[in-house]
């Protein structure tokens, strides 16, 4: 325990006990001076001091001076004390245990079903959140940092309603001119939609589609390698981090990717981050589009999800998000941020408890003395 005033106590305390002897001292030297101050001379005194039960009610009333006099010098010393204002020092260590969750999309439009229901579901998962940060990572050609790390969780959800308007433009697209390879085999009736139309999903896939007709469309080792260099201090701090990886897995690649995807995964095993994938369920799966079969597109990225530690879901009928929110909430956040706060805490708890029974004590002792 140390003080928050110490001269206080240290001139305070001295001089209380100063005053206090000096008070008994001159009270002493008039009791012995002269023995009768005040009151009425009366003959045959010492007989009636002889009494037992004089001398009885003499003791006694020399205790209770002596305790009140003791009662007081503690009460005025335990004041000093007050003020002095006695504490401690508190050191308060808090670290935050909380997730690092990326969402990880390919938003080619062979896919956009699957997303446009991901992202919808996800909405009420994020109004959920406590703490653990999410972001958002787009990609086709290139990649879109969305959603940078954040626990805004206003802001996240504006976002994915933003997403949601993206893939459901690109699913009216594919219902309504899916079936056409062409422009040219577009009929002139339906043109005018289909310019607005492509015009509104060109507003958000820009970003996605950099060097498209050089380089090709779903790059999923780019997506995923440039979401996992997307996480803040990535190569400086320990924290649980997990990406939920969407897409088909169907590589369009008109020359060689900069990162395939098992090699982003590597990465992403070497960096100690998990992968959750969701693939679309064969009856979802565009065939259209695809250069392999389902069933090697399947099992690339399901080799490749489970050897960063994380699993592999495949989305049919329903979205199997419980079990994969199931899955992600099984890894134990990490203990991060840790804050170290030291503060003075005043302890006047003893102090003033003593200052209260002192002052009862020397209250009730001059009563009783009156009496």
């Amino acid at each position: 325990m140390e003080f928050q005033y110490p001269s206080v106590a240290k001139i305070g305390i001295p001089a209380a006990l100063a005053v206090i002897g000096l008070l008994l001292l001159i009270s002493w030297r008039r009791g012995r001076s002269s023995p009768y101050r005040g009151g009425v001379r009366a003959a045959g005194a010492g007989r009636i001091r002889n009494l037992p039960v004089y001398r009885n009610l003499r003791l006694g009333a020399r205790i209770l001076w002596a305790v009140r006099l003791l009662s007081l010098t503690a009460a005025i010393l335990t004041a000093v004390f007050l003020a002095a204002r006695p504490s401690k020092n508190v050191t308060t260590r808090t670290g935050v245990k909380k997730r690092d969750i990326f969402l990880c999309l390919d938003a080619s439009r062979s896919i956009c079903e699957q997303n446009y229901e991901l992202v919808d579901r996800l909405e009420d998962i994020v109004r959920g959140l406590d703490g653990d940060r999410i972001g958002v990572s787009i990609f086709n050609t290139s990649t879109v940092l969305y959603v940078p790390m954040t626990d805004d969780y206003d802001f996240a959800i504006e976002k994915l309603e933003e997403l949601k308007v993206l893939f459901g433009l690109q699913k009216e697209y594919e219902e309504k001119f899916g079936q056409y390879e062409y422009y040219s085999q577009i009929p002139d009736e339906e043109m005018e939609e289909f310019t607005s139309l492509d015009a509104q999903i060109g507003y958000y896939e820009a970003g996605i589609l950099v060097d498209n007709a050089e380089k090709g469309s779903s790059l999923i080792g780019e997506g995923l390698a440039t979401c996992l260099y997307s996480f803040p201090r990535y190569d400086r701090e320990q924290r649980t981090r997990m990406i939920l990886l969407s897409t088909d897995n169907d590589e369009q690649a008109l020359e060689t990717p900069a990162v395939e995807l098992p090699e982003a995964a590597n990465y992403c095993r070497k960096g100690g981050v998990t992968v959750f994938g969701l693939f679309p369920g064969e009856s979802r799966f565009d065939y259209g589009a695809a250069n392999r079969s389902y069933e090697e597109d399947r099992q690339e990225m399901q080799k490749a999800v489970e050897e960063t530690g994380g699993a592999f879901y495949v989305a049919d009928e329903n979205l199997p998000i419980g079990e994969i929110l199931g899955q992600i909430e099984k890894h134990e956040a990490m203990a991060v941020r840790m804050i170290s706060t030291s503060r003075m805490v005043d302890q006047p708890e003893v102090p003033v408890i003593a200052l209260t029974i002192s002052l009862l004590v020397t209250f009730g002792t001059g009563l009783v003395l009156k009496r």
